[in-house]
Protein backbone atom coordinates (compact mmCIF):
# COMPACT_ATOMS: atom_id res chain seq x y z
CA UNK A 1 0.00 0.00 0.00
CA UNK A 2 1.25 3.04 -0.99
CA UNK A 3 1.32 6.12 1.85
CA UNK A 4 0.84 9.41 1.81
CA UNK A 5 4.08 11.17 2.55
CA UNK A 6 5.94 14.36 2.04
CA UNK A 7 6.91 15.17 -2.24
CA UNK A 8 10.60 14.07 -2.79
CA UNK A 9 11.47 17.88 -3.35
CA UNK A 10 10.60 19.16 -0.09
CA UNK A 11 12.42 16.02 1.73
CA UNK A 12 15.28 17.43 -0.26
CA UNK A 13 15.11 20.85 1.23
CA UNK A 14 14.30 22.05 -2.34
CA UNK A 15 10.55 22.21 -2.61
CA UNK A 16 8.77 24.73 -4.86
CA UNK A 17 7.52 27.84 -2.82
CA UNK A 18 3.56 28.78 -3.48
CA UNK A 19 3.55 30.34 -6.56
CA UNK A 20 1.73 33.23 -5.57
CA UNK A 21 4.68 34.27 -3.35
CA UNK A 22 6.95 33.52 -5.86
CA UNK A 23 5.15 36.14 -8.06
CA UNK A 24 5.35 38.34 -5.32
CA UNK A 25 8.87 37.62 -4.49
CA UNK A 26 9.85 38.10 -8.07
CA UNK A 27 7.89 41.14 -7.89
CA UNK A 28 10.02 42.88 -5.15
CA UNK A 29 13.21 41.97 -6.92
CA UNK A 30 12.13 43.56 -9.78
CA UNK A 31 10.85 46.74 -7.86
CA UNK A 32 14.84 46.79 -5.87
CA UNK A 33 16.85 46.05 -9.79
CA UNK A 34 14.86 49.56 -11.06
CA UNK A 35 15.15 51.34 -8.10
CA UNK A 36 19.09 50.57 -8.29
CA UNK A 37 19.11 51.04 -11.91
CA UNK A 38 17.77 54.14 -11.92
CA UNK A 39 19.47 55.50 -8.77
CA UNK A 40 22.58 54.61 -10.39
CA UNK A 41 21.17 56.37 -13.61
CA UNK A 42 20.75 59.07 -11.92
CA UNK A 43 24.52 59.02 -9.95
CA UNK A 44 26.23 58.53 -13.61
CA UNK A 45 24.01 61.80 -14.89
CA UNK A 46 24.59 63.79 -12.07
CA UNK A 47 28.46 62.59 -12.52
CA UNK A 48 28.39 63.65 -16.41
CA UNK A 49 26.83 66.84 -15.87
CA UNK A 50 29.01 68.05 -13.17
CA UNK A 51 32.22 66.62 -15.57
CA UNK A 52 31.20 69.31 -17.95
CA UNK A 53 29.84 72.41 -16.35
CA UNK A 54 31.04 75.24 -16.57
CA UNK A 55 29.76 74.56 -20.32
CA UNK A 56 33.06 75.30 -22.93
CA UNK A 57 32.15 78.53 -24.78
CA UNK A 58 31.77 76.51 -27.93
CA UNK A 59 29.21 74.15 -26.64
CA UNK A 60 26.29 73.30 -28.61
CA UNK A 61 23.30 72.34 -26.29
CA UNK A 62 19.36 72.70 -26.20
CA UNK A 63 17.78 75.69 -24.21
CA UNK A 64 14.57 76.73 -23.41
CA UNK A 65 13.51 79.76 -25.01
CA UNK A 66 10.59 82.45 -24.46
CA UNK A 67 7.94 80.17 -26.18
CA UNK A 68 8.48 76.96 -23.30
CA UNK A 69 10.06 75.29 -26.03
CA UNK A 70 14.02 73.71 -26.30
CA UNK A 71 15.74 75.42 -28.97
CA UNK A 72 19.41 74.47 -30.31
CA UNK A 73 21.93 76.70 -29.43
CA UNK A 74 25.73 77.46 -29.13
CA UNK A 75 27.33 79.14 -26.03
CA UNK A 76 29.08 82.39 -27.00
CA UNK A 77 30.07 83.71 -24.01
CA UNK A 78 30.01 82.69 -20.09
CA UNK A 79 30.77 84.61 -16.65
CA UNK A 80 30.55 83.54 -13.33
CA UNK A 81 27.49 85.01 -11.02
CA UNK A 82 28.44 85.86 -7.34
CA UNK A 83 28.68 82.20 -5.63
CA UNK A 84 31.48 80.97 -7.95
CA UNK A 85 30.65 76.81 -7.93
CA UNK A 86 31.07 74.99 -10.64
CA UNK A 87 26.83 75.72 -11.43
CA UNK A 88 27.07 79.24 -10.82
CA UNK A 89 27.79 80.56 -14.71
CA UNK A 90 25.49 82.45 -16.91
CA UNK A 91 26.10 81.80 -20.59
CA UNK A 92 25.45 83.98 -23.70
CA UNK A 93 24.02 81.92 -26.33
CA UNK A 94 23.25 82.41 -30.43
CA UNK A 95 20.16 80.41 -31.16
CA UNK A 96 20.94 79.02 -34.39
CA UNK A 97 17.75 78.97 -35.71
CA UNK A 98 17.34 83.02 -35.95
CA UNK A 99 18.91 85.95 -36.00
CA UNK A 100 21.58 87.12 -34.28
CA UNK A 101 19.67 89.82 -32.11
CA UNK A 102 17.76 87.30 -30.26
CA UNK A 103 20.66 86.35 -28.59
CA UNK A 104 20.91 86.39 -24.84
CA UNK A 105 22.15 85.54 -21.37
CA UNK A 106 20.66 82.63 -19.90
CA UNK A 107 20.93 81.06 -16.52
CA UNK A 108 21.91 76.87 -16.09
CA UNK A 109 18.14 76.19 -15.73
CA UNK A 110 16.90 76.69 -19.07
CA UNK A 111 19.68 74.08 -20.95
CA UNK A 112 19.24 70.92 -20.98
CA UNK A 113 22.41 69.03 -20.07
CA UNK A 114 21.68 65.54 -21.54
CA UNK A 115 21.56 67.58 -25.04
CA UNK A 116 25.11 68.84 -24.38
CA UNK A 117 27.29 68.03 -27.59
CA UNK A 118 31.11 68.03 -27.80
CA UNK A 119 33.06 71.64 -28.65
CA UNK A 120 33.14 71.33 -31.85
CA UNK A 121 36.68 72.63 -33.75
CA UNK A 122 34.90 75.51 -35.91
CA UNK A 123 38.29 75.51 -38.57
CA UNK A 124 37.78 72.05 -38.96
CA UNK A 125 34.51 72.30 -39.03
CA UNK A 126 34.40 75.15 -41.93
CA UNK A 127 37.48 73.48 -43.99
CA UNK A 128 34.78 70.13 -44.01
CA UNK A 129 31.77 72.44 -44.67
CA UNK A 130 33.16 73.95 -47.18
CA UNK A 131 34.74 70.98 -49.24
CA UNK A 132 30.58 69.43 -49.29
CA UNK A 133 29.67 73.35 -50.72
CA UNK A 134 28.87 74.90 -54.24
CA UNK A 135 29.98 78.27 -54.57
CA UNK A 136 26.19 79.37 -54.74
CA UNK A 137 25.79 77.53 -51.82
CA UNK A 138 28.68 79.02 -49.75
CA UNK A 139 27.21 82.65 -50.87
CA UNK A 140 23.94 81.30 -49.25
CA UNK A 141 25.06 79.83 -46.01
CA UNK A 142 23.67 80.98 -42.87
CA UNK A 143 21.77 83.82 -44.50
CA UNK A 144 20.36 85.02 -41.10
CA UNK A 145 24.30 85.92 -40.12
CA UNK A 146 25.44 86.87 -43.28
CA UNK A 147 22.31 88.39 -44.56
CA UNK A 148 24.12 92.45 -44.37
CA UNK A 149 27.74 91.14 -44.36
CA UNK A 150 27.82 90.04 -48.22
CA UNK A 151 31.29 92.40 -48.93
CA UNK A 152 33.29 90.49 -46.00
CA UNK A 153 35.06 87.70 -46.71
CA UNK A 154 34.75 84.34 -44.21
CA UNK A 155 37.91 85.39 -42.37
CA UNK A 156 36.33 89.24 -42.25
CA UNK A 157 33.46 88.00 -41.23
CA UNK A 158 34.43 85.70 -38.13
CA UNK A 159 35.98 88.79 -36.74
CA UNK A 160 33.54 91.05 -37.40
CA UNK A 161 31.28 88.23 -35.19
CA UNK A 162 33.93 87.90 -32.23
CA UNK A 163 34.47 91.56 -31.77
CA UNK A 164 30.69 92.19 -31.75
CA UNK A 165 29.49 89.13 -30.31
CA UNK A 166 28.35 90.04 -27.22
CA UNK A 167 25.77 92.70 -26.59
CA UNK A 168 27.08 95.18 -24.24
CA UNK A 169 23.89 97.25 -23.62
CA UNK A 170 20.51 94.64 -22.94
CA UNK A 171 18.05 97.98 -22.55
CA UNK A 172 18.00 101.51 -23.05
CA UNK A 173 15.30 103.94 -21.87
CA UNK A 174 14.44 106.47 -25.09
CA UNK A 175 11.03 108.84 -24.18
CA UNK A 176 8.69 106.80 -22.94
CA UNK A 177 9.66 102.97 -23.95
CA UNK A 178 12.14 100.97 -22.54
CA UNK A 179 13.46 99.22 -25.43
CA UNK A 180 15.62 95.80 -25.60
CA UNK A 181 18.57 95.75 -27.72
CA UNK A 182 19.57 93.44 -30.66
CA UNK A 183 23.28 93.84 -31.49
CA UNK A 184 26.79 95.16 -29.63
CA UNK A 185 27.68 99.06 -29.68
CA UNK A 186 30.96 100.39 -29.14
CA UNK A 187 29.97 102.77 -26.13
CA UNK A 188 33.08 104.59 -24.80
CA UNK A 189 34.82 101.99 -22.23
CA UNK A 190 33.38 104.12 -19.09
CA UNK A 191 29.83 102.51 -20.78
CA UNK A 192 31.20 98.82 -20.25
CA UNK A 193 29.73 98.10 -16.53
CA UNK A 194 26.14 99.45 -17.81
CA UNK A 195 23.54 96.90 -19.02
CA UNK A 196 20.86 99.77 -19.53
CA UNK A 197 21.62 103.25 -20.40
CA UNK A 198 19.28 106.58 -20.62
CA UNK A 199 18.69 108.78 -23.97
CA UNK A 200 17.53 111.95 -23.79
CA UNK A 201 15.12 111.79 -26.95
CA UNK A 202 15.80 115.51 -28.55
CA UNK A 203 19.76 115.42 -28.50
CA UNK A 204 20.73 111.89 -27.72
CA UNK A 205 23.08 112.47 -24.88
CA UNK A 206 23.58 109.16 -22.73
CA UNK A 207 23.81 108.64 -19.14
CA UNK A 208 24.34 105.94 -16.65
CA UNK A 209 21.56 106.48 -14.29
CA UNK A 210 18.03 107.70 -14.49
CA UNK A 211 18.34 110.76 -12.09
CA UNK A 212 21.28 112.29 -14.18
CA UNK A 213 18.91 111.78 -17.33
CA UNK A 214 16.19 113.72 -14.85
CA UNK A 215 18.71 116.28 -13.99
CA UNK A 216 19.31 116.91 -18.19
CA UNK A 217 16.17 117.15 -19.14
CA UNK A 218 15.68 120.13 -16.72
CA UNK A 219 18.42 122.24 -18.41
CA UNK A 220 17.85 120.44 -21.89
CA UNK A 221 15.77 123.39 -24.50
CA UNK A 222 15.81 120.78 -27.33
CA UNK A 223 12.37 119.23 -28.23
CA UNK A 224 12.88 118.51 -31.54
CA UNK A 225 16.50 117.01 -33.53
CA UNK A 226 18.88 120.14 -34.11
CA UNK A 227 18.63 120.72 -37.72
CA UNK A 228 16.05 122.21 -40.22
CA UNK A 229 11.93 120.47 -40.37
CA UNK A 230 11.69 120.00 -44.25
CA UNK A 231 8.66 118.20 -43.81
CA UNK A 232 5.37 118.47 -42.18
CA UNK A 233 2.18 116.64 -42.19
CA UNK A 234 -0.05 115.89 -39.87
CA UNK A 235 1.03 114.14 -36.97
CA UNK A 236 4.57 113.42 -38.84
CA UNK A 237 7.64 115.71 -38.75
CA UNK A 238 11.17 115.15 -41.14
CA UNK A 239 14.45 116.95 -39.70
CA UNK A 240 17.28 117.52 -41.83
CA UNK A 241 20.95 117.55 -39.66
CA UNK A 242 23.80 118.21 -40.88
CA UNK A 243 26.40 116.06 -39.66
CA UNK A 244 29.37 118.75 -39.52
CA UNK A 245 27.30 120.81 -37.61
CA UNK A 246 25.90 118.97 -35.24
CA UNK A 247 28.86 116.69 -34.95
CA UNK A 248 27.57 115.32 -31.23
CA UNK A 249 24.28 114.69 -32.48
CA UNK A 250 25.47 112.78 -35.17
CA UNK A 251 27.46 110.49 -33.28
CA UNK A 252 25.13 109.63 -30.51
CA UNK A 253 22.10 108.61 -33.32
CA UNK A 254 25.22 106.00 -34.81
CA UNK A 255 25.58 104.38 -31.52
CA UNK A 256 22.12 104.07 -30.96
CA UNK A 257 21.61 103.01 -34.27
CA UNK A 258 24.21 100.33 -33.47
CA UNK A 259 22.06 98.70 -30.68
CA UNK A 260 19.62 97.70 -33.94
CA UNK A 261 21.90 96.96 -36.78
CA UNK A 262 24.47 94.52 -36.89
CA UNK A 263 25.49 94.83 -40.12
CA UNK A 264 26.60 98.99 -39.64
CA UNK A 265 29.85 100.56 -39.40
CA UNK A 266 30.29 103.21 -37.22
CA UNK A 267 31.25 105.86 -39.31
CA UNK A 268 33.04 108.54 -36.27
CA UNK A 269 33.41 111.27 -38.62
CA UNK A 270 30.03 112.14 -39.13
CA UNK A 271 30.60 115.61 -41.41
CA UNK A 272 30.61 113.78 -44.44
CA UNK A 273 26.73 112.81 -43.58
CA UNK A 274 22.89 113.97 -43.72
CA UNK A 275 20.65 112.91 -41.59
CA UNK A 276 16.85 112.75 -42.36
CA UNK A 277 14.73 112.08 -38.48
CA UNK A 278 11.09 111.23 -38.94
CA UNK A 279 9.26 111.94 -35.76
CA UNK A 280 5.93 112.20 -34.25
CA UNK A 281 4.54 115.48 -33.06
CA UNK A 282 2.76 116.15 -30.18
CA UNK A 283 2.23 118.84 -27.51
CA UNK A 284 5.53 117.97 -25.66
CA UNK A 285 7.95 118.24 -28.97
CA UNK A 286 8.46 115.89 -31.73
CA UNK A 287 9.89 112.22 -31.09
CA UNK A 288 12.27 110.25 -33.29
CA UNK A 289 10.91 107.15 -34.42
CA UNK A 290 13.56 106.52 -36.84
CA UNK A 291 15.95 107.65 -39.41
CA UNK A 292 18.10 107.47 -42.62
CA UNK A 293 21.29 108.67 -43.45
CA UNK A 294 23.03 109.89 -46.76
CA UNK A 295 26.17 111.05 -48.02
CA UNK A 296 26.67 114.93 -48.93
CA UNK A 297 28.43 113.65 -51.92
CA UNK A 298 28.29 109.77 -53.28
CA UNK A 299 30.23 109.08 -56.42
CA UNK A 300 28.17 105.75 -56.48
CA UNK A 301 24.85 107.14 -57.03
CA UNK A 302 23.95 106.35 -52.81
CA UNK A 303 21.10 107.88 -51.99
CA UNK A 304 20.78 106.47 -48.07
CA UNK A 305 23.28 104.73 -46.25
CA UNK A 306 21.25 103.66 -43.28
CA UNK A 307 18.26 103.29 -42.35
CA UNK A 308 16.86 102.44 -39.03
CA UNK A 309 12.98 102.05 -38.01
CA UNK A 310 13.40 102.24 -33.93
CA UNK A 311 11.55 99.00 -32.57
CA UNK A 312 8.33 100.17 -30.89
CA UNK A 313 7.44 101.85 -33.77
CA UNK A 314 7.92 98.93 -36.18
CA UNK A 315 4.84 97.52 -38.40
CA UNK A 316 3.41 100.80 -38.44
CA UNK A 317 4.70 102.08 -41.99
CA UNK A 318 7.20 104.27 -40.92
CA UNK A 319 10.52 101.99 -42.81
CA UNK A 320 8.84 101.75 -46.18
CA UNK A 321 7.95 105.83 -45.74
CA UNK A 322 11.75 106.44 -45.32
CA UNK A 323 12.37 104.86 -48.35
CA UNK A 324 10.35 106.56 -50.17
CA UNK A 325 11.34 109.44 -48.77
CA UNK A 326 14.96 109.29 -49.97
CA UNK A 327 13.33 108.48 -53.10
CA UNK A 328 11.58 111.67 -52.96
CA UNK A 329 15.19 113.62 -52.61
CA UNK A 330 16.35 112.27 -55.63
CA UNK A 331 13.91 113.06 -58.02
CA UNK A 332 13.99 116.84 -56.47
CA UNK A 333 17.92 116.51 -56.79
CA UNK A 334 16.87 115.43 -60.54
CA UNK A 335 18.96 111.87 -60.58
CA UNK A 336 18.45 108.77 -59.92
CA UNK A 337 19.14 106.76 -56.40
CA UNK A 338 19.79 103.43 -54.75
CA UNK A 339 20.64 102.38 -51.04
CA UNK A 340 24.35 101.98 -49.94
CA UNK A 341 25.71 98.21 -49.95
CA UNK A 342 25.19 95.79 -47.89
CA UNK A 343 21.49 96.17 -46.91
CA UNK A 344 20.61 94.96 -43.93
CA UNK A 345 17.84 91.37 -43.67
CA UNK A 346 15.25 93.68 -42.97
CA UNK A 347 16.10 96.68 -45.05
CA UNK A 348 16.48 94.18 -48.26
CA UNK A 349 12.97 93.09 -47.33
CA UNK A 350 11.55 96.70 -47.38
CA UNK A 351 13.45 98.02 -50.56
CA UNK A 352 12.37 94.41 -52.50
CA UNK A 353 8.72 95.53 -51.51
CA UNK A 354 8.83 99.31 -52.60
CA UNK A 355 10.91 98.32 -55.68
CA UNK A 356 7.73 95.87 -56.58
CA UNK A 357 5.13 98.13 -55.50
CA UNK A 358 6.18 101.10 -57.09
CA UNK A 359 7.24 99.88 -60.60
CA UNK A 360 4.20 97.39 -61.01
CA UNK A 361 1.60 100.25 -60.00
CA UNK A 362 3.31 102.31 -63.08
CA UNK A 363 3.00 99.09 -65.22
CA UNK A 364 -0.71 98.66 -64.25
CA UNK A 365 -1.25 101.97 -65.47
CA UNK A 366 0.66 102.44 -68.43
CA UNK A 367 -0.71 101.84 -72.07
CA UNK A 368 1.94 100.91 -74.45
CA UNK A 369 5.30 99.77 -74.43
CA UNK A 370 7.74 101.47 -71.71
CA UNK A 371 11.87 101.17 -71.12
CA UNK A 372 13.43 100.22 -67.81
CA UNK A 373 15.21 103.98 -68.97
CA UNK A 374 11.58 105.47 -68.63
CA UNK A 375 10.86 103.47 -65.81
CA UNK A 376 14.04 104.88 -63.71
CA UNK A 377 13.51 108.60 -64.91
CA UNK A 378 9.84 108.17 -63.59
CA UNK A 379 11.11 107.18 -60.09
CA UNK A 380 14.23 107.62 -59.38
CA UNK A 381 15.27 103.90 -58.73
CA UNK A 382 18.38 102.78 -60.25
CA UNK A 383 18.08 100.84 -63.76
CA UNK A 384 20.29 97.60 -62.08
CA UNK A 385 17.53 97.58 -59.19
CA UNK A 386 14.54 97.47 -61.85
CA UNK A 387 15.81 94.88 -63.44
CA UNK A 388 16.66 92.43 -60.56
CA UNK A 389 13.12 93.39 -58.98
CA UNK A 390 11.27 92.23 -62.61
CA UNK A 391 13.78 89.67 -63.11
CA UNK A 392 12.77 88.56 -59.50
CA UNK A 393 8.94 88.29 -60.69
CA UNK A 394 9.77 86.93 -63.77
CA UNK A 395 8.21 89.87 -65.42
CA UNK A 396 11.09 90.72 -68.13
CA UNK A 397 12.36 88.50 -70.85
CA UNK A 398 15.61 88.60 -73.54
CA UNK A 399 14.54 88.98 -76.52
CA UNK A 400 16.77 89.96 -80.11
CA UNK A 401 19.61 91.56 -77.75
CA UNK A 402 17.08 93.72 -75.43
CA UNK A 403 15.01 93.16 -72.25
CA UNK A 404 11.33 93.43 -72.53
CA UNK A 405 8.53 93.79 -69.78
CA UNK A 406 5.83 91.18 -69.93
CA UNK A 407 3.32 92.42 -68.00
CA UNK A 408 -0.22 90.71 -67.82
CA UNK A 409 -2.22 92.29 -65.69
CA UNK A 410 -3.36 89.05 -63.53
CA UNK A 411 0.30 88.20 -62.80
CA UNK A 412 0.89 92.09 -61.46
CA UNK A 413 -2.14 91.59 -59.54
CA UNK A 414 -1.12 88.86 -57.79
CA UNK A 415 2.72 89.91 -57.05
CA UNK A 416 1.39 93.23 -55.96
CA UNK A 417 -0.80 91.23 -53.66
CA UNK A 418 2.12 89.37 -52.52
CA UNK A 419 3.95 92.58 -52.08
CA UNK A 420 1.57 93.80 -49.10
CA UNK A 421 0.21 97.64 -47.98
CA UNK A 422 2.69 100.23 -49.13
CA UNK A 423 2.37 102.23 -45.83
CA UNK A 424 2.53 106.05 -44.95
CA UNK A 425 2.16 108.30 -48.58
CA UNK A 426 4.72 110.83 -48.77
CA UNK A 427 2.85 114.24 -49.49
CA UNK A 428 5.33 115.62 -51.87
CA UNK A 429 3.87 119.01 -51.48
CA UNK A 430 4.85 119.48 -47.91
CA UNK A 431 8.30 118.72 -48.56
CA UNK A 432 10.29 122.12 -48.59
CA UNK A 433 14.02 121.45 -49.02
CA UNK A 434 17.01 122.43 -51.07
CA UNK A 435 19.55 119.97 -52.40
CA UNK A 436 23.02 120.17 -50.48
CA UNK A 437 24.81 120.79 -53.34
CA UNK A 438 22.35 124.10 -53.77
CA UNK A 439 22.61 125.18 -50.44
CA UNK A 440 25.34 127.61 -50.62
Amino acid sequence: MGSIGTPPSAENGSANPNPATAACDQSVDGYHASSNERALESDVSKKRKSSILPLEVGTRVMCRWRDSKYHPVKVIERRRTHCGGPNDYEYYVHYTEFNRRLDEWVKLDQLDLDSVEAVVDEKVEDKVTSLKMTRHQKRKIDETHVEGHEELDAASLREHEEFTKVKNIATIELGRYEIETWYFSPFPPEYNDSLKLYFCEFCLNFMKRKEQLQRHMRKCDLKHPPGDEIYRSGTLSMFEVDGKKNKVYGQNLCYLAKLFLDHKTLYYDVDLFLFYILCECDDRGCHMVGYFSKEKHSEESYNLACILTLPPYQRKGYGKFLIAFSYELSKKEGKVGTPERPLSDLGLLSYRGYWTRVLLDILKKHKGNISIKELSDMTAIKADDILTTLQSLELIQYRKGQHVICADPKVLDRHLKAAGRGGLDVDVSKLIWTPYKDQG
